[in-house]
């Protein structure tokens, strides 16, 4: 662990000049002073006892090298074996190690929640807990972090994963990517850097861990992604099964929906209500003058009736979206929004 030196302290008119000096005040020196902490390396788990022994001292060979200050975060999302048993000797080992046990499994969302709220470190590390995640990518992340991205995702160029996995990942993230405008080749991949400030700003819920590098950029934040070594499995099952990329495309349209349309309901409940009311309106336009020049019947025509169901469905869009600009409008004198710098 690298000591620190004490800084030495400077002359009182060199004090009232630097404010003036320092016309881009960054935060992380700040952050360093109150947490003591360079690096956090948060873990959630379930269910991964085999692991976490072998995953501990790769992690402590990688951060040792890397002389800084660290801490080893893990999360037990309600584990049945014996993991937390485990977690607590290697805590009795290494005070490095903390620890949060839930008292049944909430979900990987949950997990990273609570960890970024405990979280001291300048610099986040998330990686998962089955050995998949290699602890020597953390100085690549690191450094990414440094040449000036807020949030860095790995890319799982080469997968060690059955096909059953990697063909709707695949699906999954060039869908994401089109429909979030986030440019990512591995949306979900467990191993991500972030500033200290993203997961302090970013809230997770629901099963949005999937999401978080939408959510930061549209908060502002710069979101690249660096490849990353992918390593088959060891030790026991994947906890997650085919059904999660239908919840995820679910996820996905409350991700585009709360980053692109929360603040301004109306653009898109007013888009289509617009279109199914002139639509609806035109039809039946083309049906009353056909029917004034006595070229048909409005009785016996269907499309007339769709006409006006077209209109209704309209007008109940533009209410919905009125209603929502409503309590946006409420909501507004509360908001809080991401500020990247303050000067004084």
């Amino acid at each position: 662990m690298a000591d620190q030196t004490p800084e030495t302290p400077q002359p009182a008119e060199q004090q009232q000049r630097q404010p003036q000096q320092q016309r881009r005040p960054q935060p992380r020196p700040q952050h360093q002073q109150q947490g003591g902490v360079d690096l956090t390396v948060l873990i959630p788990l379930f269910n991964e006892e085999g692991s976490l022994k072998e995953l501990h001292q790769q992690l402590r060979q990688t951060l040792n090298r890397m002389n800084i200050r660290y801490e080893l975060l893990f999360v037990d999302d309600g584990s049945t074996d014996r993991s937390f048993q485990v977690l607590r000797d290697l805590k009795r080992m290494d005070h490095h190690v903390k620890i949060i046990r839930f008292r049944r499994n909430y979900g990987k969302s949950a997990a990273l929640s609570v960890g970024f709220d405990k979280a001291q470190g300048n610099v986040v590390i998330t990686m998962d807990a089955d050995l998949q995640d290699d602890p020597a990518e953390i100085p690549s992340l690191k450094r990414k972090i440094e040449d000036g991205f807020d949030l860095v995702s790995g890319w799982k160029k080469v997968r060690r994963d059955p096909i059953s996995k990697t063909i709707p990942s695949k699906f999954f993230n060039f869908v994401t990517s089109r429909m979030s405008g986030v440019r990512l080749h591995d949306m979900n991949c467990g191993l991500k850097a972030y500033r200290r400030e993203v997961v302090k700003t970013v809230k997770v819920y629901g099963e949005l861990h999937r999401y978080i590098p939408v959510l930061a950029h549209w908060e502002g934040f710069k979101v690249g992604e660096i490849v990353v070594n992918h390593r088959p499995r060891k030790y026991g099952r994947t906890k997650f099964g085919i059904g999660r990329f239908w919840k995820g495309f679910l996820d996905l349209m409350t991700v585009v929906f709360t980053t692109r349309y929360l603040r301004n309901p109306l653009h898109l409940f007013g888009f289509w209500g617009v279109l199914a009311f002139m639509a609806g309106l035109v039809i039946d336009a083309w049906l009353v003058v056909e029917w004034a020049r006595g070229l048909t019947s409005l009785s016996n025509r269907p499309l007339f009736t769709g006409g006006i169901l077209l209109m209704i469905v309209g007008v109940q869009f533009i209410s919905i979206g009125l209603l929502g600009e409503m309590i946006s409008k409420t909501r507004r004198a509360e908001e809080e929004y991401s500020i990247r710098e303050f000067i004084k």
